[in-house]
């Protein structure tokens, strides 16, 4: 991978354009024919009483006007081109003949130095000035919002930023964020901010996002980080053809199996499918990667519509999975052993859930990791499990899945719809937050009852999961007091006051049965956070619950600062780097306080509201 330096090159294309520019408006001022002499301006005709007269004894005559040949004046000695210095050639760096007719075009290009520094006309190429997906009428922060923040504290926190964040809604708007319109901060290029976006994109989990960034920037601006977060996003969607513009682009700058293997197979997509066969023959015979990962190569370049010759993949050594078997079998619809496919890791489960490519059912196996981390919306979880229902052929856990949630929407009776509602959640085994972002909006449609008092909690849980903080409103004057149902009321409605019901916060407290007392401990730092309870009152119950959210850390005072100058944006970065784990266990009820606060305080109480609801219903 080679950066992409910037230079001057621009900048003198664009004097030399100005230049062009000027003596075309100056030849503008005295235009030149391009007929030849006496087709656009006629000679006047001679007057019929004028004489030629003699010449004068000692003049030259005129020149004859009749049509005489013009011979023209023999050219003087030429000067021939120099002989170059053989002696001062190193013949060793000449490739040879075999090596010659291995090398793609490109490549001729890189060895005879034509390769031009951008693949993109002039008139075409896109300016670095602002980078992203979502300006700000659609959804995205002010493109100014980090330009005068330092280098080093935006640098720092989206390179902490290396993996999932424990909260669904700190994922969805640290996803918001990184996809914005933003010019890049002082003293950071631009390139290095696409970059680390890229890459914080990939680590959540967010490959198409993290494509549609990288796609954003031309190819020839590329450098080595942004190469790769866009290589690996590639990979992750199994879209191997769409990494080409960068693959050829750098060409034989980098080597490696991988890179060998994807330079192949950019030639067959280029209608170079001889020279690509060749290429992956000699992969497999001098082993620059492993056998199998080699024929999906074949596989792959094959598909480009040129190949001949059929390759039979063999998975019977394979021991293990990579992202590149998994991406590549998924391209070509290579079935993958069901020992390899079990794979439970949540990389495999992210990219097969965002593989529209792949069956339903392996599909499904992601989808609920997809949906509790924010990566799928309700609406993506229901059309997915409607294509599961609407599929005969698939039977067993997801194919009553399907019907349960079908039930939980157009049940009869509102009894049948909670039963429908919660087989949905007792489907999932290890964490049903999934589940309550699949059954949101039929939760919704759940009309607020006394007799459903005692279930209301998790019918709220599901709403809120999906936003739905008017409808789940109305459950105010249902649930108990105290309960985590008007726990959760207590954080999500918009219209919360600053009064804090201190029965109800006790009975609460009492019957936490969360490790550590963790949803209490949520409760009091989102309260504390959106301002709904008196400082006096907050140290009060910080105390009772053994907690200090006082204690300041270098993390904490810059969220604060950020929040003191209104900076949304730089906020949400240092929230995200704030949630990053996998597990609500991982987050403390300091860092919750100082989240909510900082969010609520620069204009974003919404997803304060939700993120410290979410914080008690799964703590």
């Amino acid at each position: 991978m080679v950066k992409a330096p910037v230079s001057g090159k621009s900048l003198l294309v664009g004097v030399a354009a100005l230049a062009l520019c000027g003596s075309f408006a100056l030849a503008q001022d005295a235009p030149e024919s391009l007929l030849p002499p006496g087709f656009d301006d006629p000679a006047p005709t001679p007057s019929p009483t004028a004489a030629p007269q003699a010449p004068t004894p000692g003049q030259a005559a005129p020149p004859a006007t009749g049509s005489q040949p013009t011979v023209q004046p023999l050219p003087g000695p030429q000067q021939l081109p120099a002989v170059p210095d053989l002696g001062a050639i190193d013949l060793s760096q000449i490739p040879s003949l075999e090596a010659l007719e291995e090398m793609s075009p490109d490549e001729l290009d890189d060895l005879l130095g034509l390769k031009p520094r951008y693949d993109i006309p002039p008139g075409a190429r896109r300016s670095l000035e602002q980078v992203g997906l979502l300006s700000r009428d659609e959804g995205g922060l002010p493109m100014g919002s980090l330009a005068r923040q330092p280098a080093s504290l935006v640098r720092a926190a989206l390179a902490g930023m290396d993996g999932p964040v424990v909260s669904r809604w700190g994922h969805i708007l640290l996803r918001r964020t990184l996809a914005s319109r933003l010019n890049a901060p002082e003293g950071m290029s631009p390139v290095e901010f696409a970059a680390l976006r890229a890459q914080s994109l990939n680590g959540m989990g967010e490959y198409v996002v993290a494509r549609a960034l990288v796609q954003d920037v031309d190819t020839g601006n590329y450098s080595d980080a942004l190469t790769d977060a866009a290589l690996e996003a590639y990979i992750a969607t199994a879209d191997i053809a769409g990494a080409c513009p960068v693959v050829r682009f750098v060409g034989s700058e980098r080597d490696g199996g991988q890179w060998t293997m994807l330079s192949a197979i950019c030639n067959a997509y280029a209608v170079e499918g001889a020279l690509a066969g060749r290429q992956l023959d000699r992969a497999l015979r001098n082993d620059v990667a492993p056998r199998i990962d080699v024929l999906l190569a074949q596989r792959v370049a094959g598909a480009a519509g040129r190949g001949r010759r059929a390759v039979s993949v063999e998975w019977d050594e394979v021991e293990d999975m990579n992202p590149w078997r998994f991406a590549l079998a998924s391209a070509v619809g290579e079935p993958i052993p069901e020992n390899l496919r079990s794979v439970n890791e949540p990389y495999y489960q992210r990219a097969s859930a965002l593989a529209p490519m792949l069956p339903l059912e392996q599909r499904i196996d992601g989808a609920m990791r997809a949906a509790r981390e924010g990566v799928f919306s309700a609406d993506a979880m229901v059309a997915l499990y409607a294509l599961v229902y609407a599929d005969d052929a698939i039977e067993g856990d997801p194919a009553q899945m399907a019907v349960n949630l079908r039930a939980a929407y157009v049940a009869e009776s509102a009894d049948a719809r909670l039963a429908a509602m919660q087989a949905v959640w007792a489907g999932v085994a290890d964490d049903d937050y999934g589940a309550k972002v699949l059954t949101a909006y039929a939760a919704a449609r759940l009309v607020p009852e006394e007799r459903f008092a005692g279930d209301a909690a998790p019918v709220i849980a599901s709403m809120l999961a999906a936003g739905l903080d008017r409808d789940a409103a109305g459950w105010l004057r249902v649930v108990d007091e105290g309960s985590e149902g008007w726990a959760l009321l207590q954080l999500a409605r918009a219209n919360g006051t600053g009064q804090l019901n201190e029965s109800a916060i006790d009975t609460f407290i009492d019957d936490d049965a969360s490790a550590e007392q963790r949803k209490s401990q949520f409760l009091i730092a989102g309260l504390a956070g959106l301002g709904r309870a008196s400082q006096a009152d907050v140290r009060a119950l910080a105390d009772r619950l053994d907690m200090d959210l006082t204690r300041q850390t270098k993390w904490a005072r810059a969220i604060q600062s950020a929040a003191r100058y209104n900076n949304a944006a730089l906020v949400s970065l240092l929230a995200g780097l704030g949630m990053q784990g996998s597990n609500w266990d991982q987050m403390t009820a300091l860092h919750l306080y100082n989240i909510v606060a900082a969010l609520n305080s620069v204009g974003l109480q919404a997803e304060a509201r939700m993120i410290a609801a979410e914080a008690v219903a799964r703590g």
